[in-house]
Order: structure tokens, then sequence, then C-alpha cells
């Protein structure tokens, strides 16, 4: 295990005030973790390391894994449901689960969009080496220019050693890519990694010159058509966090969250109370904003 900077934000909105760096061991948890419920183990915690990031750790969970830290400070960074789709129950029954405005919406955006691209959608599928890196390449071009990428420095990676994961993926068949072209022009991407029966969504992100026609949402719904009709897959794992594009298409979901555990210093007590305190606040101007009708001069403030 190596260790990684997280800065600690103290932040309003969109607006840093100040931010701590830690040194951080990640512990993430699969969703067969979360479902479950199972504790983690944490590895050994060399002198360099301030602590543990743990994501994906059912809520119901917290104060187990602070005890199991033995001691550690826990302190709550994120909440959200980490959604899925159970694969199991077949195409027709997931389409039906899907709220008929939605199902409508998607059908109408899949229908707009193969009518720009001349009367059919242009979506290529990719899964064998040679096939990956042609994948690879188009798709890092669609990374460079997406919001994930721009805003959080999340888009799909190129660093060797994914790409060196990329490959000995693709030879053992436990990956999957997928582009759309718009008018010729690629749109959108999705890569997803299969283990022991789970596709997982690792990477994805579209163009912002082709927002209005939601290509990340017409993407998704083929390569879920795609993953039904492969047969053998249990679940399809959105990952963590949240968002509207995740509610959409998930049939379930594991109310988690991300946690820091870090050393019990004198500075961590100090800045885990100081953001705690900074959090409660900012929501209390928060339900105070609403009450009083005062969104758009919040908003001009945060920006």
């Amino acid at each position: 295990m190596t260790t990684a900077p997280l800065p600690l934000r103290f932040q309003i909105g969109a607006r840093a005030l100040a931010s701590i760096q830690r040194q951080l061991i990640a512990v993430p948890l699969s969703l067969e973790d979360a479902l479950e419920g199972r504790l983690p183990l944490l590895p050994p915690l060399d002198r360099t390391a301030h602590g543990y990031r743990v994501t994906s750790l059912p809520e119901d969970r917290r104060d187990a894994m602070v005890y199991a830290a033995g001691g550690m400070i826990g302190f709550v960074r994120e909440r959200y449901t980490r959604r899925f789709v159970d694969l199991a129950t077949g195409l027709d029954a997931w389409l039906q689960s899907i709220a008929p405005a939605t199902r409508a919406a998607l059908q109408s955006g899949t229908e707009k969009v193969a009518s720009v691209s001349g009367g059919c959608l242009d979506i290529r599928r990719f899964r064998t080496p040679d096939e990956m890196t042609a994948f690879h390449d188009i798709a890092r071009r669609i990374a460079l220019r997406s919001c994930q990428e721009r805003l959080l420095g999340g888009g799909l990676p190129d660093d060797s050693t994914f790409l060196r994961g990329m490959y000995q993926r693709a030879a053992a068949d436990s990956v999957l890519g997928w582009l759309l072209h718009i008018a010729g022009e690629p749109a959108a991407y999705l890569y997803v990694t299969v283990d022991g029966g789970i596709a997982r969504r690792d990477h994805a992100g579209h163009d912002p010159a082709f927002s209005d026609l939601r290509p990340d949402c017409v993407l998704q719904l083929a390569a879920m058509r795609d993953l039904f009709a492969a047969g053998g897959l249990q679940r399809f794992d959105f990952t963590e966090g949240d968002s509207e594009h995740k509610r959409q298409f998930a049939t379930g979901g594991v109310d988690c969250i991300d946690m820091l555990l870090l050393r019990a210093s004198l500075a961590n007590r100090l800045t885990t109370a100081a953001l705690g305190a900074l959090e409660r606040t900012a929501a209390l101007g928060r339900s105070a904003t609403r009450q009083l009708g005062l969104g758009k001069i919040a908003r001009a403030f945060r920006r």
C-alpha cells in the first residue's frame, strides 16, 4: 500500500478558504463489501502516513470502523448512495423499473442523436488489446475536454500504470469500452472493468459541446443493453458518489460514507474539529438562505 496526498479543504460551496494536506492510504470497499456490510482490513500504517481514507463504507458501520481502527480519529468526509443495476432481472424488467418519464426522455434523446448522425446511432465497442489501444486514444481526447478532467482531474488516465492494467485486462477479457460518435465526431466514452460477475463503471465522460444531446445517457443506455445481452453478469456498479445520471439507471443502492481515519494527534483533532464546525455552519447558512429566499445572493457569493 502506498500513501497519496489528500487536501482537506475548508470551503463554502465552490469557494476554497484554505486547505491542509494529509498523506493517506486509500482503503476502498467493493460493491459486494458494501452490500454485505463488511469492514475492510486496514494495512499497516508507516510513519509517513497520517491515516486512511476509507471509501464506500456502509453508513451504519461507521462506529464499528472507528472502533476497529483502535483509537484513531474518524471523520466523515462525504455521504452518498452507492448505486447499482441488478443485471439478473433481465433487460425488459430493468427498462420497466425506470420511471416512465425518464424512459421516454431516454428514447427521445436516442432518436435525436441518431437523427443528427444521419439516421442511426454510431456506437463503437472495444475489448481486445488492439481495440483498447484505439479506444484509449479517442476516449482520452474526449476526456481532456470533459468536465471531469477540467474541474475534477478525474478523466480517463493516460499514465503507464493505468495503460498496463488496461492491456492486462484486455488480454484477460475483463475490460470493455464504448464510444459514441455524433455526426462523425467523438462525443462520449465509457470504460468498464469486469470482476467476478460485477461490471464496474470506472471512467466515463463526454464532450461538453454535445451536452444538450445528453450523450452520456445515450451511451449508458446502449452499454446497458449490451451488458444484459452478454449474460453471466450479476450487477453493474456505478461506484462511489451519486448523481442524477446514476439515479436514473440504478435499481438499488447502499447508503455509504467516505471517511478519514487519522492518527490521534493534537493537530488532527484541531483540524477535524474545525472542518466539522465549518460544515455545520455552512449547513445552517444553507437552511437560512432557503427560508429567507436569498438563493441568488448566496450563489453570487460562492462564485
